[in-house]
């Protein structure tokens, strides 16, 4: 690497790379927006031509200044995705105009978060020789940055087995504060022993290769690294992976461990991981609309409970890049016409909970302005002619089903709780809450079916938790907006009717129609289990920790059962998988289990 102020010869710098890399901000942004200016490096002179290094931690962001030069000397970024082994040279080249003495580049990411990485920048500049800074942002910064002490965090977990090397045996260990170092043990001075570090679990480590690295000392049979970061809480990078690595002195073989993550609690461990999927581009969890409306709520509940807010940029982020209109396929198969509002009406109502949600959180009144927003429309699809009542499931006007109509109770209820001096909203929630015990949505046992028939009739299709957990919810929010003891005994009995059937809780853990051995769960029946905890824990809160036991036996079987070494949670809460229908695990699945962990408190 290149020390800093000497010439960089022009062979070494590759044309600039044509991708544009978003996180927050994308490239090319104005600095005068800058949040931040700090000066991480020292600037270097050339023939009096003075370049400097700015970076914004707060935008994550950086750009490059030549002053006391001349018209048409240059400045640049460089920006390494390997730590400085190679680079996008040239980015953002400026040159001082006439009558000028200064000038800057724009803004550019120092993080990937869409790509799981991270660079290191320095600033160069051309004043009849070209000369660059140091690279700056090695380092990874969370709670601690890498290299610190022994004495942090408490603790040491071995999250997966060792690797064993001609008797040696290389650990991975990790604390409470979430660093993790490496050991070797059983063997003889000259071995080495170091660890990977990966942005991408596990998949390539250009940056965080032999991290640490440190060979056993002279009459010592083993040794260990300092300890290094998986969460770079400045680059918004999440779910960082590690393992650890030995080499043998008597030869050139090496061996590593499986990949993990630390886990400092199993909650964090959990929004963690659920984190890794979160696009900072498009703002969303990819691919599904109303899935992530239900992740960001259960990441906003994170929030709440465990007082942890760094993660509350998401709020404002996804709001403001998701309240415009889209067309279908951009962010649902329903065109989106602005306000989070599309064809399905609850889709619609899932992001009009996630902004009362964000209102809980922030106090900003934006957030339950846009709520009223989208309910106002909802209330618009209400319809007493057919069926007595209660919200068509959409725009078209095809179907009334359960989770439209508690969603809306819901919805409703809440608005009322949180706006002074309401009587419109209380109105319409007891309206739907009395309609929708009266529809015959809630069949003989207890338990909401999907929906009504053409007849107004319960159709006996699929009971799905969420739907059940939904009219839990709804009966609570009922009885914290009126103090109907009605409403809650009615509530409790839906609980009751949920825990002790068969069509929803096997072994003793909620379980889906469609997570069994023998079947698979959609994208959309993924996320089912997680709404039911959510509203069952909503329903323990104001009934003296009634099902605080249930809701322990699905956290644990979560943990010990059903999680990978990178605390990545299955759609089976048993952990039980085969060939032909393995335990699928992916974002949805984990901001269910997620909310499991978080109802066990």
């Amino acid at each position: 690497m290149m020390a800093a102020g000497q010439p960089v010869a022009s062979a070494a710098v590759r044309p600039a790379d044509s991708t544009t890399v978003c996180a927050l901000y994308c490239d090319t942004r104005d600095p005068s927006l800058a949040q931040q200016e700090t000066f991480p490096v020292p600037n270097v002179t050339e023939n009096g031509r003075v370049i400097e290094l700015h970076v914004s931690d707060a935008d994550g962001m950086a750009w490059a200044s030549i002053d006391d030069g001349q018209p048409n000397d240059s400045v640049w970024i460089d920006r390494s995705w390997d730590g400085g082994s190679t680079w996008d040279g040239l980015l953002g080249q400026a040159s001082i105009p006439s009558t000028w003495t200064g000038t800057r580049t724009l803004m550019y990411n120092l993080y990937d978060p869409v790509d799981h990485r991270r660079s290191v920048l320095r600033a160069c500049g051309d004043a009849a020789g070209t000369v660059c800074t140091q690279w700056t942002y090695a380092k990874v910064c969370a709670t601690y940055c890498d290299g610190v002490a022994d004495s942090t965090g408490t603790g040491d977990t071995q999250p997966v087995p060792a690797a064993t090397l001609s008797g040696r045996t290389i650990s991975l260990h990790t604390d409470s504060g979430g660093m993790a170092w490496a050991t070797i043990a059983g063997g003889a001075a000259g071995d080495e022993v170091w660890m990977d570090r990966s942005w991408d679990e596990g998949t390539d480590w250009p940056d965080g290769s032999s991290e640490g690295r440190v060979s056993v000392p002279s009459g010592a049979t083993g040794t260990a690294t300092v300890k290094i970061n998986t969460d770079d809480t400045l680059g918004r990078l999440y779910g960082g992976a590690v393992r650890a690595c030995g080499r043998a002195v008597t030869g050139e073989n090496g061996s590593c461990t499986a990949w993990a993550r630390p886990a400092t609690s199993h909650d964090a461990a959990a929004v963690d991981a659920l984190m890794y999927d979160y696009d900072p581009n498009t703002a969303y969890w990819d691919s599904s609309w109303w899935n992530s409306a239900v992740a960001l709520s259960t990441v906003i509940d994170y929030m709440r409970q465990t007082g942890d807010t760094k993660y509350e940029w998401i709020v404002d982020h996804t709001f403001e890049v998701n309240k415009v209109a889209f067309p279908a396929g951009a962010r649902s198969s329903d065109p989106i016409q602005g306000d989070f509002i599309s064809q399905a009406t609850d889709d619609t109502e899932w992001w009009a909970l996630a902004w009362i949600d964000a209102y809980d959180l922030t106090h900003d009144q934006k957030y339950l302005n846009e709520a009223v927003t989208i309910a106002n429309h909802v209330n618009g699809l209400w319809d007493s002619s057919t069926c007595g009542g209660g919200v068509w499931w959409n725009a078209s006007k095809t179907y009334k089903n359960a989770v439209t109509n508690a969603l809306y109770i819901r919805m409703t209820a809440e608005l009322h709780n949180r706006i002074s001096g309401d009587t419109a909203w209380l109105g319409r929630a007891t309206t739907a809450w009395s309609w929708f015990q009266s529809s015959g949505l809630i069949n003989s046992s207890g338990l909401v079916n999907d929906g009504l028939t053409s007849g107004c009739a319960n159709n006996g299709q699929t009971v799905w938790s969420y739907n059940q957990g939904l009219a839990i919810g709804a009966g609570v929010e009922i009885y914290r907006a009126t103090g109907d003891a009605g409403a809650l005994s009615e509530a409790r009995t839906l609980a009751s009717a949920a825990l002790s059937s068969s069509a929803l809780v096997t072994g003793g853990l909620l379980t889906e129609s469609c997570d069994t051995l023998t079947t698979d769960c959609d994208d959309n029946a993924k996320q089912f289990k997680g709404v039911f905890m959510r509203y069952l824990q909503d329903l323990d809160s104001v009934t003296g920790n009634a099902y605080s036991a249930f809701a322990t036996t699905q956290a644990n079987s979560i943990w010990n059962a059903d999680r990978d070494s990178l605390n990545r949670l299955g759609v089976r809460w048993s952990g039980q998988g085969s060939s032909a229908h393995p335990n699928t695990a992916d974002w949805r699945t984990q901001a269910s289990a997620l909310s499991a962990l978080l109802a066990a408190g």
